[in-house]
């Protein structure tokens, strides 16, 4: 948990995941000589913030969103939103602009809901906040901002770690309306022919899908995946004896919609771990359910 700790405590809002490509960058070039395989790593200008590793042989690719959401600063001490953050008045936040570290309270207008900061001077316009991050770690759970997605972060890094063939996609923007997956799968369908992925992220705790009772199969949310790919998961899942559940929504949305969408013919599934208090600073999941996400990943990297 000592790395999901260090994961939530980088800023990486949509749009400014630099800090985030960076310590990926580093702590890769020094954990790879203890992974089972050694990836190629494909990192630059070529693809922005984004991050590929290619493992041996693949037939699957895991996407994993580095962003968060958050704030940015408006004109006078207006705030605008990042993505869909929970909104509510006296959230820390924190930050920095030329004139140095930012730690500041959200203030939200009672009668017009507009977002606003109090902090002792003006925060130059453009500058991005986001929650203050406070690591809660018990027994059964942790607690904190950004769980979604940076524990989708750690199990995609934990996964490299044994994985012998495939590919792990680190993108961006997911938050805020997507716009790297569509690059990133061009690139790895024309480079490789790869066409199946898995999504690497958080998912939410609904009177369906309950904390403790294993990580989630989606087999819906606002799009429809195909119904003989997610079948293909289900029997593994099923077969490999790894606590999960079945979620089906109406709404919310992923990486995957930018597959869904390619002009390639892209397979995904999106297999993660539910979170409740979704989009706040104390957002908090249950470690049984962390490590069955992680071994289902294993699993499914080996077989699809």
């Amino acid at each position: 948990m000592q790395l999901l700790r260090t994961l939530c405590h980088i800023q990486a809002p949509s749009g400014h995941e630099t800090r985030l490509t960076e310590f990926l960058l580093q702590y890769i070039a020094t954990e790879q000589k203890n992974w089972q395989t050694t990836p190629q790593v494909l990192a630059g200008e070529q693809f922005q913030d984004c991050i590929i590793l290619v493992f041996g042989q693949p037939r699957t690719a895991v996407f994993a969103h580095l962003d968060s959401i958050g704030f940015t600063v408006r004109y006078g001490r207006q705030l605008v939103r990042i993505g869909g953050p929970d909104a509510e008045a006296g959230y820390r936040l924190v930050g920095e602009d030329t004139q140095g570290p930012i730690d500041c309270t959200l203030t939200v207008d009672e009668e017009t809901g507009a977002l606003g900061y109090e902090f002792t001077r003006d925060i130059e316009r453009g500058t991005e906040l986001t929650f203050f991050c406070d690591f809660r770690e018990t027994d059964i759970t942790v607690q904190s901002c950004y769980l979604d997605n940076r524990l989708g972060v750690w199990n995609a890094l934990c996964l490299c770690e044994t994985l012998e063939h495939g590919i792990v996609v680190f993108s961006c923007w997911e938050e805020h309306g997507g716009g790297s997956v569509a690059y990133l799968a061009k690139y790895i369908y024309e480079t490789y022919g790869v066409r199946q992925a898995l999504i690497s992220d958080i998912t939410w705790v609904t009177e369906g899908v309950r904390p403790g009772e294993g990580v989630a199969i989606s087999l819906r949310d606002s799009l429809i995946p195909r119904r003989a790919y997610v079948d293909r998961i289900r029997q593994i899942a099923a077969a490999s004896g790894i606590p999960h559940q079945l979620e089906v929504e109406g709404a919310g949305g992923s990486d995957a919609k930018e597959l869904q969408h390619a002009d390639a013919p892209w397979d995904w599934c999106f297999v993660g771990a539910p979170e409740d208090n979704v989009h706040s600073p104390d957002e908090i999941v249950d470690k049984r359910d962390i490590e069955s996400m992680l071994a289902l990943y294993q699993t499914l990297m080996r077989e699809l």
